[in-house]
């Protein structure tokens, strides 16, 4: 009887004690820190700063306040910059639309009046060295203009 009290106190307890403080300490520790995340970290720091300062008794600078402010509300200042960025993505968007439908203008305007020019149809070789009576050139041989782009 005495041999079971013996090996129940100083093998059985201690050895339970251990297994439940690995649990407590390693297992359990290790899973929370696989749920963590940098946001409640983050959101962790200022009660850790405020927790140190009174406990110290000492004065805090404003701008560590401000810090841990800024920290406790991090969703909020998150939300309010990707609304600025968003509203300089929809600033550049509208501007890539106006660019690329003035582009689809130019090019449809110049497709348009390049079909004036009738550019595949040349005159024979024989009336190359002709020249008009009035001395103006014609307009085969002054410099395309079309869409307000000038072709050579």
């Amino acid at each position: 009887m005495w041999k079971a009290i013996w090996q129940t106190w100083t093998v059985d307890k201690p050895a339970l004690l251990g297994d439940w403080l690995w649990d407590i300490f390693v297992v359990r520790l290790a899973a929370y820190l696989d749920r963590l995340t940098v946001r409640q970290i983050i959101a962790f720091i200022p009660a850790v700063i405020l927790f140190i300062a009174y406990y110290h008794s000492i004065p805090l600078h404003p701008g560590l306040m401000l810090l841990g402010d800024l920290l406790a509300y991090i969703d909020l200042f998150a939300m309010l910059f990707l609304l600025g960025i968003l509203g300089r993505v929809a600033t550049i968007a509208f501007i890539a639309k106006q660019v690329i439908a003035r582009a689809t203008r130019l090019a449809s305007r110049i497709m348009i009046q390049a079909r004036w020019l009738d550019a595949r149809h040349r005159r024979e070789r024989g009336a190359k060295g002709r020249r008009r009576l009035t001395g103006w050139a014609s307009k085969e041989e002054e410099p395309g203009v079309v869409g307000g782009v000038a072709w050579a």
